[in-house]
């Protein structure tokens, strides 16, 4: 111990000190982020035009190289993200908006992984994503409907039913929520209340022969 504390001072007599050196990052210059920057509203903008054209697979490349300039951008991963759904690649669109919900807690990304995961089959994972964004939109009509439709995947009719009168109290014309309604009501033995959703469908759409027919079924029983 004698010796490295006689080092020590040696070292500090020749100006040396036993601090650790610090090694700062370099700052990126703001005209070369700006210009970054700049390149990344661009490709957006390119890939909106293709999208729009329906050459998914031309802005696909297009986002991808502006999350090469922007790897942390919440909107060019959203717009990857959404695109995604559209191809029908489902297990990449989850994975992003897991990655994206990390970042932003945005109602249209709890909704979107609910349909990511509602595609591929994962009822339970879907509802909790559904009820997600419900929670933060509790007056939406149709994140209620949403969640409504995929408690009935899930088997859960109980819940879908409520979730379903509620949706159907703001949007009464809407007869594929009264039919989903009326499902659920067979399911769970409730003929009554089965009855009572096809005849408001009846009432809506008095020509339709399958909701007459249901109606007669139910008379009969």
């Amino acid at each position: 111990m004698r010796g490295i504390s006689k080092r020590s001072e040696k070292a500090k007599e020749r100006g040396l000190t036993m601090k650790e050196t610090r090694i700062d990052k370099p700052h990126k210059n703001p005209r070369v982020s700006a210009i970054e920057m700049q390149k990344v509203r661009t490709l957006l903008r390119e890939a909106e035009k293709s999208t729009a054209r329906r050459k998914y697979d031309e802005t696909e490349k297009l986002l991808i190289q502006a999350l090469t300039l922007s790897p942390e951008s919440v909107e060019v991963r959203a717009e990857l993200a959404k695109l995604y759904l559209t191809m029908e690649r489902d297990p990449k669109a989850e994975a992003l908006y897991r990655e994206l919900l990390l970042d932003a807690d945005e109602v249209s990304f709890h909704a979107n992984l609910g349909l990511a995961c509602y595609k591929q089959g994962k009822f339970e994972h879907a509802c909790v994503s559904y009820q997600e964004a419900l929670n933060r939109d509790p007056k939406s009509p149709e994140r209620a409907a949403a969640l409504g439709r995929c408690c009935m995947a899930a088997k859960r009719f109980l819940e879908a039913a409520d979730l379903l009168e509620k949706a159907s109290e703001r949007l009464s014309r809407d007869t594929e929520i009264l039919h989903m309604i009326g499902e659920c009501y067979e399911q769970l033995g409730d003929l009554r209340s089965a009855e009572d959703a096809y005849m408001r469908i009846h009432r809506l759409q008095p020509y339709d022969e399958a909701v007459k027919q249901k109606l007669n079924a139910l008379a009969g029983v």
